[in-house]
């Protein structure tokens, strides 16, 4: 997983992803602008380059050869429609497993581009409206968060996390707190093999075309849990394992309407971590109030500023990924 950090040419450009001194070819790439405001982007091998969803919106995918351009061996390319000139980018990445493969354990067929290694996979299916369907996602072992967008038509971005369970959903692009229903997950746990999906349009109209991005925790790499609010500035210490490269956090408890909050260690390469981008604004890069450490084995709440990540009470959801393996991170 890299977190790459670049100040935009203002047209074509190609841009390395090294992490540790290894490059690698990306099959997710999700990209903001720090400087204005302006839409988080996502595209993926599964559904080409040219494909572009909007985390921010429930706009359906769009068509634009001209943005993103190619996945390389060290990172990718943009072409003429990308970014304006001098302006602040970042670009989170995760490798799966290349050009996706059919996949028939489930009732619905899906494509799947997996890396159970590394516990993430792209997969993309077409819904049959059938309360119970199951897609296969490849990893092997069962998904602690996915994150499903409806391709063709306008909806949420629907949420799983194991904090929180099949019977509840949480949307990417807005701030509600996890809701109750059967129509989404089917109150069905993932397993090691397949995801299910209820009725619900966003996850599984007929005809419908989706994507989803099943992440399962590895450990000393990634890791998917929840903590607890205390509203201090002496708030809670989260163990990881390691030291997050990347981190995502959002509110779930009954009532909040937080936004979430993502943080990297490119952006911040040392304490204080406080550069924050929100997945459902446009907003620029933040960052008054809302602080915190990352340590060597996880992250430490500096702030009671902010109830979007230490509101006393509150219950919060996490996604993170390591900067290196636990032996070689240190606190700086």
């Amino acid at each position: 997983m890299a977190a790459t950090i670049w100040t935009s040419a203002g047209g074509t450009e190609t841009i390395s992803n090294a992490v540790n001194g290894v490059s690698f070819q990306p099959d997710f790439l999700w990209m903001k602008n720090r400087s204005i405001v302006q839409n988080h982007y996502l595209v993926d091998s599964n559904r080409g380059t040219s494909k572009v969803l909007v985390s921010n919106t429930t706009s359906a995918e769009t068509t634009d050869a001209t943005f993103v351009t190619a996945f390389n061996s060290n990172g990718f390319s943009l072409g003429s429609g990308g970014f304006g000139a001098t302006q602040a980018i970042v670009g989170w990445q995760w490798k799966a497993g290349g050009t996706a493969v059919t996949n028939t354990t489930g009732t619905i067929s899906s494509q799947v581009s997996a890396n159970p290694t590394a516990g993430f996979s792209v997969v993309t299916y077409t819904g049959n409206a059938t309360g119970g369907a199951t897609v296969g996602h490849g990893l092997g072992v069962a998904p602690s968060m996915m994150i499903v967008k409806r391709r063709e038509s306008t909806d949420d971005w629907r949420v799983y996390h194991i904090s929180f369970g099949a019977t509840q959903y949480m949307d990417l692009n807005n701030t509600t707190a996890a809701a109750t229903t059967i129509v989404i997950w089917n109150n069905t746990a993932p397993t090691s093999s397949v995801f299910s999906v209820g009725t619900s349009n966003s996850v599984n109209a007929s005809g419908g075309t989706y994507v989803a991005y099943c992440f399962a925790p590895v450990a000393g790499y990634s890791a998917f849990g929840s903590y607890t609010g205390t509203g201090s500035t002496d708030g809670p210490f989260v163990y990881l394992g390691f030291r997050p490269r990347f981190l995502l956090v959002k509110a779930y408890s009954s009532g909040s309407t937080e936004r979430g909050l993502i943080w990297d260690s490119s952006r911040d390469t040392y304490n204080i971590v406080s550069s924050d981008l929100v997945p459902n604004t446009t907003a620029a890069e933040g960052g008054a109030g809302a602080a915190l450490d990352f340590v060597s084995n996880g992250f430490k709440i500096r702030s009671a500023a902010s109830s979007a990540f230490n509101y006393n009470g509150y219950s919060y959801i996490y996604m993170a990924f390591a900067e290196a393996p636990f032996k070689y991170s240190s606190a700086r």
